[in-house]
């Protein structure tokens, strides 16, 4: 079983940061490229929703992120403690946003569910969100 505990400031220039760290955490499982790229683009997403829908990008913010390895499966949490969501149903619809003026796509969540094992949200409003990520290295594909 494997841990990393890491902690960003609530910034856009930290995602790519997200990315490598869990590129370079399943490295060790001897993933697929598709894997790794799967990982990467849903870490990515997931710290891209609490930057700029959980915080909106309000400076002095933090992202949480918890990567578990435990033989092969992989679990990423990204946490943050900003506005949280309102309904979680309607947030993981396609197209869904909350900041239309940034002409965000609102395909997070369809993302991660597509390229994931797992995808589990849970949020408060006014208390913050945790995504956690789940994919079995080596596992059939959805």
């Amino acid at each position: 079983m494997n841990n990393i505990k890491l902690e960003i400031a609530a910034v856009t220039e930290n995602i790519s940061i997200s990315r490598v760290v869990a590129a370079a955490f399943v490295a060790p499982l001897d993933p697929t490229v598709e894997e790794i790229t799967e990982i990467k683009t849903s870490v990515s997403e997931a710290v891209t929703n609490a930057i700029i829908h959980g915080y909106r990008e309000k400076p002095g913010e933090f992202v949480q992120i918890n990567f578990l390895a435990c033989d092969r499966e992989v679990t990423i949490e990204i946490c943050d403690s900003g506005v949280g969501i309102e309904n979680i149903e309607s947030a993981r619809e396609p197209l869904f946003t909350t900041r239309p003026e940034m002409e965000r796509s609102g395909m997070g969540f369809t993302v991660m569910d597509s390229f994931m094992d797992s995808v589990e949200v849970s949020s408060r409003p006014g208390e913050g969100t945790s995504v956690k990520l789940t994919k079995k290295i080596g596992g059939a594909q959805k």
